[in-house]
């Protein structure tokens, strides 16, 4: 009886190379530590960071977040240390696990701070990637970045220019064509695009007549966006040339498959981290035991292995 070959859970992004395509969400993991004490962290394909912005920032009032049916609502409003601090506290802890680490940049007020942070963290050898977060709608902006063709390539287009570190564009699903903003990024630049940040959203105390939520709206996430997300994966992986992350309500392996099926090379995990944090590393698991299953060797033949529906 010939013993089948482990199946090979290999990704590539841009120059990344990831032993697995499975990494956790900006925002919900912290900065790894937190989640050091209830999983083998360095299991995972990569870990991306909270937000970094130049200048420290305290967030939004408080309540920050709120569960909602099949999902939750936060308005976090980016808050971190600053990129000093970063540097100082949070990435030692983070060089000492040995795996990839993306390292998620935001402006606070102009577009020429994400050049600021990307000529830093370029200088940092441990910082295998950055994401560039121009889709983060707690900031109580008029408009996001990524939801202009024109200032998503120019943005893109600038940063890239100043590193040859994977760059990743996170963007928003609050647009009218995901697939134009996306194709923006692979113009300017971009290794890959992840897909989707959260959805504007708010939630009311009916019996207090308060928001449930200091800032009163914030990001929806969780399974709710989850067919949002699988269709926008799908849409731009149909359209655009580089890799996709896909993102948005992943609970579990079968969740995940969807994402990969419908184009995703790799997927991150988020809110689920809240409930289960060993969510990432059961996927990965599930990973294997679907591939074994369906004798596929390579990830490759997963991905973007959507079928038509037989009449």
């Amino acid at each position: 009886m010939v013993k089948q070959m482990k199946p090979n859970l290999n990704v590539k992004i841009g120059n990344l190379d990831l032993k697995n395509p499975v990494m956790v969400a900006s925002g919900t993991f912290g900065y790894a530590r937190e989640f050091e004490d209830f999983m083998d962290l360095k299991k995972l394909g990569a870990i991306v960071t909270k937000t970094i912005t130049l200048k420290a920032r305290q967030g939004n009032l408080t309540p920050r977040t709120c569960e909602t049916p099949a999902g939750m609502l936060n308005s976090i409003g980016l808050e971190n240390p600053g990129i000093d601090k970063f540097i100082q506290e949070k990435l030692p802890f983070l060089r000492k696990l040995g795996i990839p680490v993306i390292v998620s940049i935001a402006a606070e007020e102009t577009p020429n701070e994400f050049a600021i942070l990307v000529k830093r963290l370029d200088q940092i050898s441990e910082v295998s990637a950055m994401e560039l977060n121009i889709s983060c709608p707690n900031l109580q902006k008029n408009k996001l970045i990524s939801q202009d063709v024109k200032d998503t390539l120019e943005l893109v287009s600038v940063v890239r220019k100043l590193t040859s570190k994977c760059l990743i564009a996170k963007l928003s699903p609050s647009v009218t064509s995901i697939t134009q903003i996306a194709l923006a990024a692979q113009s300017g630049g971009a290794d890959a695009v992840a897909l989707i940040n959260t959805l504007g959203g708010m939630s009311i105390d009916v019996h207090k007549r308060t928001p449930k939520l200091g800032a009163w709206v914030g990001g929806l996430s969780g399974p709710a966006i989850r067919p949002i997300a699988v269709k926008m994966v799908w849409e731009a992986y149909n359209k655009i040339k580089i890799p996709i992350i896909g993102m948005g309500g992943i609970m579990d392996t079968e969740s995940a498959l969807e994402f990969f099926i419908a184009g995703a090379t790799a997927i991150s995990v988020g809110t689920a981290n809240f409930i289960n944090p060993q969510t990432s590393q059961e996927i990965i698991t599930g990973l294997e035991q679907y591939m074994l299953k369906n004798n596929m060797q390579n990830l490759s033949a997963l991905t973007g292995r959507l079928k038509a529906c037989k009449a």
